[in-house]
């Protein structure tokens, strides 16, 4: 079998064993096809066996021994004939190849296999190429098909994306969404900004770690005076900000800017999304339901977290009206200190710091493993305000990705 110019100018991109195949037996599997074949995948398969592996002949096969997949089996069922093997002998086998998932749950493999096979393959689909998983099975001399393994997977990909980032994904099935809008992540940002300033200078008014103290006996200077200026300072630019949080969301065009958002539970479908969001995150489900923006269970912490900032201001505000009660709108603002003792409004304001800071964590850790393991840009998309999704995709939140 000659090799055949792809039909449809693809060529072979990354080739990942995982059986203990060389990449040149690995081809050949992915080759296998009738000397008429018009698979252009075959084909590129096959161009690149002859033109890299020459060594190694491209499996000729007949017509009758070939399976298609149809629309419930993702994957072919290809039957190999005195399929040439390492130091000359020859065997029969029978070579499924397809979608990942469906080879992966049609095959034996270790879960470290299963693994490797899906990061890697998951790569390569965000590089413009179409992972070809490869499984085999040997045929005994009585004709009796054995258990299939997993053998590795061939990435194709068309000619015209090799090396240009956003038109491989787009062939590969990608397509880029904008979502936030320039507003959200502005304002995101300083927020995150004022609260790295915020929670480093209550921190040193609640214990000062640095610099001289009146308990060494040594003039303190005024240094607790800058870092107190700086505090509220930068409450009051927190303040404003959350005031034009609050004026944007009833005022704002964009859907997930505006007052809706806060609350996600308005039908039982959101509730029954609610709960396989919560299964998924509690590994009870491999997948969740789909959304571009947040998922009911993000949006109700966010929520939680927009009411905990309010009420962080309220306290600090509390607190700082104790300096100007002459002032009747001061007094006004410091009265919860009577009702409840300023210890406790110390206490409630640095608990919810300290709250604000498990959150940071847990919050980067989140963002950074979510797009590691979906590939979506979710940590880029507040710099650059979109996402990538597959085409074909349903998500809950908006209609479906064309």
């Amino acid at each position: 079998m000659s090799a055949p110019a792809p039909p449809a100018g693809l060529h072979v991109g990354e080739i990942h064993s995982s059986g203990g195949l060389s990449h040149g037996r690995l081809l050949a599997l992915a080759a296998a096809g009738p000397a008429d074949a018009t698979d252009p995948v075959v084909g590129a398969a096959a161009a690149a066996l002859v033109a890299d592996h020459h060594e190694i002949p491209v499996p000729v096969v007949d017509p009758g021994d070939v399976d298609p997949a149809t629309r419930t089996r993702r994957y072919s069922l290809v039957r190999v004939r005195d399929l040439a093997q390492p130091g000359g002998a020859t065997r029969d086998v029978v070579v499924m190849r397809g979608a990942i998932p469906d080879v992966l749950a049609a095959t034996r493999c270790s879960r470290q296999q299963r693994s490797l096979v899906k990061k890697n393959a998951d790569r390569a689909f965000v590089r413009g190429e179409r992972p070809l998983a490869i499984a085999a099975a040997p045929v005994s001399a009585d004709d009796v098909v054995g258990e299939f393994r997993l053998q590795g997977f061939v990435a194709v990909t068309p000619y015209a994306s090799h090396g240009t980032s956003d038109a491989g994904a787009a062939e590969s099935g990608w397509t880029r969404v904008a979502l936030w809008p320039a507003a959200l992540r502005l304002q995101h940002w300083a927020n995150v900004a004022l609260i790295f300033v915020l929670s480093c200078t209550g921190y040193f008014i609640m214990d000062p770690f640095f610099g001289p103290t009146p308990v060494d006996g040594a003039a303190s200077g005024f240094l607790m005076g800058w870092v107190r200026l700086v505090h509220f300072v930068a409450a009051f630019a927190w303040l404003v900000l959350g005031v034009t949080r609050f004026v944007l969301t009833f005022t704002s065009r964009y859907r997930n800017m505006r007052w809706q958002s806060f609350w996600p539970l308005w039908s039982k479908s959101d509730v029954r999304h609610l709960g396989g969001a919560v299964a998924h995150y509690a590994l009870i489900k491999n997948d969740g339901p789909l959304y571009l923006s947040h998922n009911p269970l993000q949006q109700l912490t966010y929520t939680a977290l927009y009411a905990a900032c309010a009420f962080q201001m309220a306290t600090g505000f509390t607190l700082y009206a104790l300096y100007h009660v002459q002032s009747p709108f001061w007094a006004l603002v410091a009265a919860p200190t009577t009702w409840l003792g300023v210890p406790t409004i110390r206490f409630l304001h640095a608990a919810i710091m300290f709250g604000l800071w498990a959150f940071v964590v847990m919050h980067i850790y989140l963002a950074i493993r979510a797009d590691s393991l979906e590939r979506h840009g979710g940590v880029s998309s507040m710099l650059n305000g979109g996402v990538w999704v597959r085409r074909g995709a349903h998500p809950v939140d908006s209609p479906p990705i064309e």
